[in-house]
């Protein structure tokens, strides 16, 4: 499976913060927000990733990430020269797919819960032969896409912002797919705001009866972080559930547990961050060995 992420938005409800750096550059908590859907993806299984950035606006997540090497994994780059929606992605990502599957992330997404690497896998599973998402609860669904589905988790519905929502579930920005998602893509229609719109591509494999939701417990967190209150409150919401002593979006940590890379590489990642928190708890992952 292949893993996208989809970091080009100009973050515009973010500015002035984000006319000089990209918004999933921007730091939550202790960590750069592409953080958080990458270590996503790598909790999926997912070490081939290409990363979607604004126009000339690549080197600083080449500068963080380069090329994955010290992840043990494949990061590559490519710019979207238009911001077209989020089904362009596919498009833009066709080559590198292949004959693949694939996971899309949003950059400005942050997931974390008890558990959620085995609904990843899970997800991963079910887009071998069609498409996964997810549905988390809130309690005023209405400014969201909303999803029904039924209690063994196929999707039955999806409106974008209904006045009268059929269920209290929302679908996050997170999508696994089978490989007929490019095709797919490129067959979408332009919205009235002239994007090709993931709720197409969703709508798609629900009229093939090939959609599954994976609904979120409420002990889950999710943020869309695209404005200064929903960063604030996740880095708030970061730094309390890290108290615990584990650290939510440790790429290493991810990497290590996948055994891509070993205890050696974690030491000499560890020691050049050796003031930060984010090095000393590469130090207790050492210690705890």
């Amino acid at each position: 499976m292949k893993g996208i992420i989809l970091a080009a938005g100009k973050g515009t409800r973010l500015y002035p913060i984000t006319l000089p750096i990209c918004k999933p550059l921007l730091p939550v908590y202790d960590k750069p927000l592409i953080y958080y859907p990458l270590s996503v993806l790598m909790n999926a299984g997912i070490r081939d990733v290409m990363i979607i950035t604004p126009p000339n606006d690549t080197k600083p997540f080449e500068n963080l990430l380069s090329d994955g090497s010290s992840l043990g994994m494949n990061i590559c780059y490519k710019e979207q020269p238009v911001q077209r929606g989020i089904a362009d992605a596919f498009i833009l990502a066709e080559d590198f797919i292949g004959d693949d599957t694939c996971c899309l992330a949003l950059g400005d997404n942050i997931f974390y819960g008890p558990g959620f690497r085995r609904k990843l896998r899970q997800a991963a599973e079910f887009a071998k032969d069609g498409a996964a998402i997810f549905g988390y609860y809130v309690s005023d669904p209405r400014p969201f896409g909303v999803v029904e589905f039924s209690s063994d988790g196929k999707a039955l519905s999806i409106e974008e912002k209904p006045a009268k929502p059929k269920s209290n579930y929302i679908v996050p920005g997170l999508y696994f797919y089978d490989n007929q998602v490019v095709s797919i893509a490129k067959n979408v229609k332009p919205s009235a705001r002239g994007e090709l719109e993931i709720t197409s591509v969703n709508n798609a494999y629900l009229a093939q009866g090939a959609l599954r939701v994976i609904p979120l417990e409420d002990e889950f967190s999710w943020f869309d972080a695209g404005t200064a209150d929903s960063l604030y409150e996740a880095a708030g919401q970061i730094k309390s559930a890290q108290r615990s002593g584990k650290m939510i979006g440790c790429l290493e940590e991810v990497a290590l547990r996948n055994q891509w890379i070993n205890i050696e590489d974690i030491s000499n990642i560890a020691d050049g961050m050796a003031k930060t928190n984010y090095g000393h708890y590469l130090s207790t992952i050492i210690d705890d060995m």
